[in-house]
């Protein structure tokens, strides 16, 4: 995947950069993120592993995405199958999401609860995240009964483990030591 990952990143930079510039973000987020999906499917990922030419490589990925890509955007799609990248179009979606949430200033929390939060408590999160990391907060909750309590609230590379069975394993690790 860091192989896929170093492929994309200057194409997700490019299309971030250029959708920047038009002032269509959300646009090129919406398309590229398109774009992979079909890339992602299996009997595409079939097809663009085939013996069939460059040329009718691209028409028929062109036309399997439709009215979902503009002229640019079928352009991006024609650059990246000239240079054999289509493969790596789910990368370039996450990369370029990466570079619209630093842009926009936004961090995605995953929040692990042992019950369903309520809309309020979600909300009191997130405001209290939006202070903690200066930025606005997209929450992905979900639900694991073998928290037992407390939440386990994962942003990038930052973790806060608040939940009893992670304080019982510091607290036996703190006693072994």
């Amino acid at each position: 995947m860091s192989e896929l990952t170093t492929v994309a990143r200057p194409y997700a930079k490019a299309a971030f950069d250029f959708a920047l510039e038009h002032g269509a973000i959300e646009k090129w987020h919406d398309m590229i993120a398109f774009s992979a999906a079909v890339a992602s499917d299996e009997g595409m990922a079939t097809f663009l592993s085939s013996a069939e030419t460059l040329e009718k490589k691209v028409e028929v990925f062109i036309n399997v995405c439709g009215e979902q890509l503009d002229e640019k955007g079928q352009n991006f799609v024609r650059l990246m199958a000239e240079n054999s990248r289509l493969k790596a179009l789910p990368a370039v979606e996450k990369l370029y999401g990466e570079l619209r949430s630093d842009y926009e200033k936004e961090v995605t929390v995953d929040v692990t609860a042992a019950v369903k939060l309520t809309k309020k408590q979600q909300d009191n999160l997130a405001q209290t995240l939006e202070k903690r990391f200066s930025r606005k907060v997209k929450l992905n909750c979900s639900v694991d009964a073998a928290i037992v309590s407390g939440l386990y609230i994962k942003a990038g590379d930052t973790v806060i483990d608040g939940t009893v069975r992670g304080k019982l394993d510091r607290l036996a690790h703190a006693l072994q030591s």
